[in-house]
């Protein structure tokens, strides 16, 4: 994507931005459920018991989870085990499965997308609060215990294994450091730093995995709103297809080697097909 090609799809996203500020909500987003589930994190052995939760899709559509826009798809596990649909979690509501608690996921985080939208974010910095607020309006009602609050269990996903729980405060403001300043460097001009940007808020934090649960659901309205601060449209999160999918998750295990350049090209795909 050329200089030129991003200063085209920055102009669409100001037209975007317009349209949502307006009451609409842009014809990209998706609000019903995708259907498809995909697996929590796995509580450490050794550690405390999280609470078990399955599969599924929160949000506003084919992207409120991690394959799509800020509430379609699931959680972007890489936990690839067959049994991973059949996990529950204790909430207010009782003991739900995931593909109970799906739908009420997925209206929470519809709210909270308009929110985004709307511009009620614009005057908060980017930094670790604002991800622990996104989180809490998610699931506070749900889960209050846990929401909004950096997890206190270890956890494996797929092969990865997060960071252990007392590291996370200081990962999460380093975090946010360094996108304020990787910010100031790519809001410069419209080129590779920008995507580079939009990378590494992604794969960063889910590599960090700095909640219990509903990770995906949390990055995709985080990255929502730094879309629309950079005049951005709105992108198809999901992955379409399986070869995609698999695409993706090499480009997360690649992410977390803190190496961006899969991811990046996944970015540069997302925006030149709003573009086309």
């Amino acid at each position: 994507m050329s200089v030129s090609d991003l200063e085209k799809v920055v102009a669409m996203g100001a037209k975007t931005k317009q349209s949502c500020r307006a009451g609409e909500l842009p014809l990209s987003m998706p609000h019903d459920l995708e259907g498809k589930h995909h697996p929590l994190a796995e509580p450490d052995a050794g550690g405390e018991t999280a609470p078990q939760v399955g599969v599924d899709p929160a949000g506003c559509g084919a992207e409120h989870g991690l394959r799509g826009r800020a509430g379609a798809g699931g959680e972007d596990s890489r936990d690839t085990r067959p049994d991973r649909a059949t996990r529950f979690v204790e909430t207010t509501q009782g003991v739900l499965s995931f593909t109970e608690l799906a739908p009420l996921l997925a209206d929470r985080v519809a709210v909270v997308e308009a929110s985004v939208l709307a511009g009620d974010y614009e005057k908060h910095p980017l930094d670790e609060w604002l991800l622990l607020d996104l989180h809490r309006r998610i699931c506070v009602d749900l889960v209050p215990e846990w929401a909004g609050k950096w997890r206190d269990i270890e956890v494996h996903v797929g092969r990865l294994e997060p960071p252990p729980p007392f590291q996370l405060p200081v990962l999460m403001r380093d975090y946010a450091l360094d996108l304020q300043a990787r910010w100031s460097a790519a809001t410069a001009s419209p080129d590779d730093l920008l995507l580079e940007l939009l990378a590494f808020a992604e794969g960063r934090f889910l590599t960090i995995h700095p909640f219990r649960d509903f990770i995906g659901r949390t990055i995709r309205l985080f990255l929502v709103e730094l879309l629309r601060r950079l005049d951005l449209p709105e992108v198809i999160l999901a992955a379409e297809s399986e070869g995609e999918r698999q695409t993706y998750f090499q480009a997360l295990e690649a992410a977390d080697k803190l190496d961006w350049s899969t991811l990046l090209e996944i970015w540069r795909k997302r925006l030149g097909a709003v573009e086309g």
